[in-house]
This record gives structure tokens, C-alpha cells and sequence, in this order.
């Protein structure tokens, strides 16, 4: 039975096959059985394994028919080297000693088959090549499909990481999230949370590690970690921000990565708030009318920039119902074309960002329809303006009061959820 997806070998398929026999008479029948298979055959022969070696690391080869006793070489020991060279390809183990134990050997060292000298025709010969490399062919597949499982599954956990479940049990407090990488499929250093403290204010960050990959990705989730920790040990919020930066400092794997964070924290009585900004887009306040940017008068400069400078919060007065959205620029790198008219033999209309004005509008006419799920919509809505998978990985958070104790809304969006095919 083939694995499913390997494509079965055919018989115009050329086979290299690196014949590896010191005895002339011995290579020249096994030629001649050769052409006998039908297969298409580029044969090439080595008489010691050192040649055969050196032809091996050379380019490729399809498979090997390899003499156990060679001069260089005697028994197990020549297999094991063909096994180890990169890309080793399939093997079948020639063997002049009747029975079947040395063959049985052989197999279970590494070998795809053996074939007895002297108990082998055209047909047997074929047979033995086509298994050989029909199985090595599915035993790659197969070490390539589990790779890329567990990359799969290295991804999730670290996107868990990343992307953890806010711990907010205020049931008047909602809090919405939502996550989706750029086009490019490259996990990045996105990363968000929300906590409520014991004394009932509740502090949520967003943050983003400059750069894709998974160095970026481990680092945001390294982050995101020591920001949760600082918080749930109770850690004064305006001491916070600093303490994270020294963590980036410590764990990024090269001096040049730099972070972006906004942190708010919620006061226990839902009426204000403090933002502090270190590099990050601020904030957007939703409330009666248009969504607006809170103020980032006092912006500090990112984490890891190794320029003066710390960070200090700007208050926020709230009126419920009210809610926040914090977000990371993926969001405002978002394009769209350029509405200028262009001249019919002129070039093509470039694309422009939506930049914080766009995603208002994008935001505003959203909740026009209403509050429920809006993160999930924003979301949707700024990849279907864009026309497509954004270029940047993009998060938001969402946090509001609507002035009750009961009736806050706790919903999450991620790419591998419903709705988010590619």
C-alpha cells in the first residue's frame, strides 16, 4: 500500500543507481540484469566505498546496490555509511552467502532489501529496486509530514503563549481579542493580555516585538509571560513597563530587537483610566459618538531603543457605556488604492495605508451595526478593505463597561478559527 500524496513510481521514471562492486564479473551481470528490468536506468559504479561515498555527496543518487564485501568494507559497517550520507537513498544489499540470514541482517541495519547473488534475475532485480525506492520515497514524505506536524504544534503552543485567556471575572467587564498572522504565514511577536487585580481595576497590554519568526514569537511570549506575572505579584502598574524591558534586554537573541507596548489600567470604579505607551499606537476610545485616539501626549519611547527616556501615564475619564481598543500596527499598515484619478496610459493606482484614520472609520462603521463580536468584525472587515491576508500580523483588544455588573462580553477570534479560511 503507497502512503497517500507520494506519487508511485512509473517506469519512464530515470533511476541514478550507484552500483557499488569491486568484482567485474559480478558488476557486469548485474548491468546486464539491469537492462533486462525495462527501468530507466543511469547506472554508475564505484568499486570501494570510499568511491562510493564521494559519488554520494557529489549529487543524487536514486539508489544504491551495495556488496557487503568490498575491500574497504566488510559486512554491516559500509551500510551504515551510505545511511549517514545526506539525502541517503535507497539501499539494496547485494550478498554472495545463501540463506537469509545476512540479508535479514542487513534489513534490519538500514537496508530497503537484499538480493543473494546468483539467486537473482531481471525481474526479481526490478522488483527489488522499485519497493526499495518506492519505500524510501514514502519513509521522506513521511519524516517531512511529521516535521511539519510538530512545527504545527510547536506554533500553537507558542501562539497560546502569545495569545493566553484574559483573567477577568468582573461579568459587567467585556473583553474582546483577536489575533491573525500576516500573509507571509510567519508567526510573530504579537502578543496581548488582560488582569483583573485583587483591588477590582483591571490592566490589559498589547504589545509587538519588532520583526517575524519564531526568535520574535518566543520573545513575545516571554513577554507577555513576565507582564503577567509582574501584574498577578502586584507590581505597582507605573514600575511594570520597566521591569518587562529588562526582561526583553536579557532574553532577545540580538541587540538590535526592540518592543512596542501599550498597558491600561482600569480603575476598580469603571470611570478612568491610565495609558501608558512605550513606542505603541495608542489607544482608540469608543464611546457615544465617533471613536477617538486617547491623547499620546505622553508617549515613551519603545522598549530596547537605548535612547533617555521612561514612561509616564496619561489619564483617561470614562462614561459608560465606554470601551477601549488597543491594537498592534498590523491593522493600520492595512492598504487600500489611491483614490487619485489616474491618466488611462499612467501607471497603476498605488496603494496607500488606511493608517488611525482608516481603522476609525473601519471601527465606526462596524459598530454601526452593532457592538456584538466587534473584534472578530473589525477584524474581517480591514482584511476584506485590504483585499486579502494583511501583510503585518495583527491583534486587538477590546475592554469596556457598559455600566452594569452584568451583561460584558468575553469573545476570541484567532485565523484557525470558523469563518477565518485562506
Amino acid at each position: 500500500m503507497s502512503t497517500p500524496g507520494v506519487p508511485l513510481l512509473s517506469s519512464s521514471d530515470e533511476l541514478r543507481i550507484l552500483l557499488v562492486e569491486d568484482d567485474e564479473g559480478d558488476a557486469v551481470i548485474v548491468e546486464e540484469l539491469l537492462h533486462d528490468t525495462g527501468l530507466a536506468v543511469d547506472l554508475v559504479r564505484a568499486r570501494t566505498l570510499d568511491e562510493a561515498i564521494s559519488v554520494l555527496e557529489s549529487g543524487p543518487v536514486t539508489c544504491v546496490l551495495l556488496d557487503l564485501g568490498l575491500p574497504d568494507s566488510v559486512g554491516l559497517g559500509g551500510l551504515a555509511r551510505v545511511n549517514a550520507t545526506p539525502a541517503a537513498p535507497a539501499l539494496v544489499v547485494l550478498t554472495g552467502l545463501g540463506g537469509t540470514d545476512a540479508g535479514v541482517q542487513a534489513v534490519a541495519a538500514g537496508a530497503d532489501d537484499y538480493l543473494v547473488k546468483g539467486e537473482v534475475d531481471g525481474e526479481l532485480l526490478g522488483r527489488s529496486v522499485r519497493y526499495a525506492v518506492q519505500r524510501r520515497r514514502s519513509e521522506v514524505q513521511q519524516r517531512e509530514l511529521f516535521r511539519s506536524q510538530l512545527r504545527a504544534a510547536e506554533t500553537t503552543r507558542l501562539e497560546r503563549a502569545l495569545l493566553p485567556r484574559p483573567l477577568v471575572h468582573d461579568g459587567g467587564v467585556s473583553v474582546l481579542v483577536g489575533y491573525v498572522p500576516g500573509g507571509n504565514g510567519l508567526l510573530g511577536g504579537d502578543f496581548y493580555d488582560a488582569i483583573e487585580r485583587p483591588d477590582g481595576s483591571v490592566v490589559c497590554v498589547i504589545g509587538d516585538v519588532a520583526g517575524h519568526g519564531p526568535d520574535e514569537a518566543a520573545l513575545g511570549a516571554t513577554l507577555r509571560t513576565a507582564w503577567r506575572t509582574l501584574v498577578l505579584a502586584g507590581t505597582p502598574a507605573h514600575d511594570v513597563v520597566g521591569l518587562v524591558e529588562r526582561v526583553l534586554l536579557v532574553e532577545r537573541p540580538r541587540p538590535e530587537i526592540f518592543a512596542t507596548l501599550c498597558q491600561v489600567v482600569i480603575a476598580a470604579d469603571r470611570t478612568r483610566a491610565q495609558v501608558y505607551i512605550a513606542g505603541h499606537l495608542a489607544p482608540l476610545h469608543l464611546g457615544a459618538g465617533p471613536c477617538v485616539e486617547v491623547s499620546a501626549s505622553r508617549r515613551g519611547r519603545a522598549l530596547g531603543v537605548p535612547v533617555a527616556g521612561g514612561w509616564e501615564s496619561v489619564e483617561v475619564e470614562l462614561a459608560a457605556p465606554w470601551a477601549l481598543m488597543l491594537y498592534t500596527d498590523g491593522l493600520v499598515e492595512a492598504t487600500v488604492e489611491d483614490s487619485l484619478p489616474v491618466a488611462p496610459d499612467g501607471p497603476r493606482p498605488r496603494r496607500r495605508r488606511i493608517g488611525v484614520d482608516g481603522l476609525r472609520q473601519v471601527v465606526d462603521a462596524t459598530r454601526g451595526a452593532g457592538e456584538h463580536g466587534l473584534v472578530d468584525r473589525v477584524l474581517h472587515e480591514v482584511r476584506r478593505v485590504h483585499g486579502g491576508d494583511l501583510v503585518d500580523d495583527a491583534a486587538a483588544l477590546v475592554v469596556g463597561w457598559n455600566g452594569t455588573e452584568q451583561g460584558g462580553e468575553r469573545a476570541s477570534t484567532h485565523a484557525d478559527s470558523a469563518g477565518w479560511a485562506r
